[in-house]
């Protein structure tokens, strides 16, 4: 007679309640194991009644000045205290740049253009692959410069780009936060491909008139993940200087980098970067905590792989059996992941909870001591943060996030519906991705947000924010005009 099958282990048993129960557990031990104490004291108070307990005041003989001694020695510890801790960092507010719709480049567009550019055919037919599986929408939009035929990318056309995209954002900020130019402290700016002389920063204090002491810091070379940079900048700055006001500024500048040749890793950005800017208002003053979003709660940098394998054609066109297609190249997904993989032991024990914590360990000893074919612990960060905002650099990237950090499809819906309305804005989408959030009206008083940036070398830059108030949906801002629109379905391939 057969043997009745075995019941399945995971629905007869609940695993999902067990981790749910070893969760609270460890979470919680410190509470668990303090209330049968106060409860003891208590009881032990209830049973020794009023007398006893003044007998055992009297008995302790304490004069006037010890107490005084002991308030003294509480207020100098108190003092030192306030005093030596870092100083709060609060995001006030921050606004986007929004194209305007006349540089709008839909594909029939940008194929168009591209073909009466360039006269090698396979290098057409390559930026047409990308494009169809590049995740960007029709509405993404160009410098006016780049409408040309052939594009027109002088510094003179580079510094409309920049006074358009920065100032545009910075009146944007200054219009929602009353902020006036003396009040403006230290300034950040970062824009990687484009330092002109006189700096990106040197033209926004001309601009705004702003005071002569300004402490002013032009950031550049540093890819996609330098907005986080700038903001550690930034948060370090108003450490040293108390009661102060920091404008973050993340721009990349198109015009002066579009590429006319044929080879394949330099004709990538042309498919994918767009016009985009950031400006960000923190301030380390605590009268602003009444009216700031948000409260900055740790800055993580990590630099991993800064090898030649970052700068090769990271786009295969064929696979192993040589079938045609696009993919990401091996070195740069490893890359990415060791940049990811460090990123993540930083920042994991500021932020995971102790269950989480406790099984990382356990798993890395295990690891090192017992078998080391183990596979790796992946920390559940949902745990930690109620929304995510990745770096809108490529599909692929996102996907790879996705899968390794066991994301849901709303947590990385910000990044891919920013990847496909403004496409890759380098170091700013990490804030229409925030934009996206708020517009959608899914921030709450409460709610932790952790921004992930990769850029060049390769970087791995976190920031890990705290809602401070419930957002208001944004009636203006860059989603204004579209959020009802979205999320929308995005292909896997656009045929063009």
């Amino acid at each position: 007679m057969p043997r009745a099958p075995l019941p399945e282990f995971s629905s007869s048993v609940k695993l999902k309640y067990v981790k749910l129960g070893y969760q609270y557990l460890v979470n919680n031990f410190v509470t668990l194991l303090l209330i049968p104490v106060m409860a003891a004291v208590y009881l032990e108070l209830v049973r020794m009644g009023p007398e006893e307990i003044m007998g055992l005041w009297r008995s302790l003989r304490l004069d006037l000045i010890q107490i005084l001694c002991s308030f003294f020695v509480i207020i100098f510890a108190a003092t030192v205290y306030l005093t030596s801790r870092p100083q709060p960092v609060y995001l006030v507010d921050y606004a986007c740049f929004k194209p305007p719709t006349t540089c709008r480049v839909p594909f029939s567009t940008f194929m168009e253009h591209t073909r009466l550019i360039s006269s090698d055919e396979k290098s057409v037919r390559f930026q047409m692959r990308i494009l169809e599986r590049s995740g960007l929408g029709e509405e993404t939009c160009l410098p006016p410069a780049n409408h040309y035929i052939p594009p027109r990318p002088t510094m003179e056309a580079s510094r409309a780009e920049t006074q358009l995209v920065i100032f545009s954002a910075i009146d944007d900020l200054v219009r929602k936060t009353g902020l006036r130019p003396k009040d403006i402290d230290i300034l950040v700016v970062n824009c990687s491909l484009f330092s002109p002389t006189p700096s990106l920063s040197a033209m926004i204090i001309n601009k705004y008139k702003l005071r002569s002491n300004v402490r002013s810091f032009n950031l550049s070379g540093m890819g996609c993940s330098a907005g986080l940079i700038s903001v550690d900048l930034a948060r370090d700055l108003l450490q040293v200087h108390r009661s102060s006001n920091a404008l973050v500024v993340s721009t990349e500048i198109i015009t002066p980098n579009f590429y006319a040749g044929n080879q394949r890793s330099m004709l990538l950005p042309n498919c994918l970067f767009r016009m985009g800017a950031a400006a960000i208002l923190l301030s380390n003053r605590r009268r602003d905590a009444r009216r700031a979003k948000y409260r900055l709660v740790h800055v993580v940098r990590t630099h991993k792989g800064a090898d030649d394998r970052a700068y090769r054609c990271v786009y295969q066109e064929e696979d192993a059996e040589g079938h045609s297609g696009i993919s990401l190249s091996k070195d740069l997904m490893a890359i990415a992941g060791e940049a990811l993989k460090s990123n993540i032991t930083t920042i994991g024990p500021l932020v995971l909870p102790m269950s989480e914590q406790l099984l990382f360990f356990l798993t890395l000893v295990g690891r090192k001591l017992i078998n080391p074919k183990w596979k790796p612990y992946i920390p559940d960060f949902k745990l930690a943060f109620e929304h995510f905002c990745i770096h809108a650099g490529g599909r692929a990237v996102i996907d790879e996030l996705q899968k390794n950090l066991e994301l849901s499809a709303e947590h990385v819906e910000a990044s891919r519906m920013t990847l496909h309305r403004f496409g890759n804005t380098s170091s700013s989408s990490l804030w229409y991705e925030l934009n996206y959030i708020e517009s959608k009206g899914r921030m709450r008083r409460g709610d932790r947000v952790w921004q992930i940036g990769f850029g060049s070398g390769f970087k791995c830059n976190s920031a890990v924010w705290k809602c401070l108030r419930t957002v208001k949906t944004p009636v203006d801002g860059p989603w204004s005009d579209c959020i009802d629109r979205y999320p929308v379905d995005i292909p896997e391939i656009v045929r063009l």
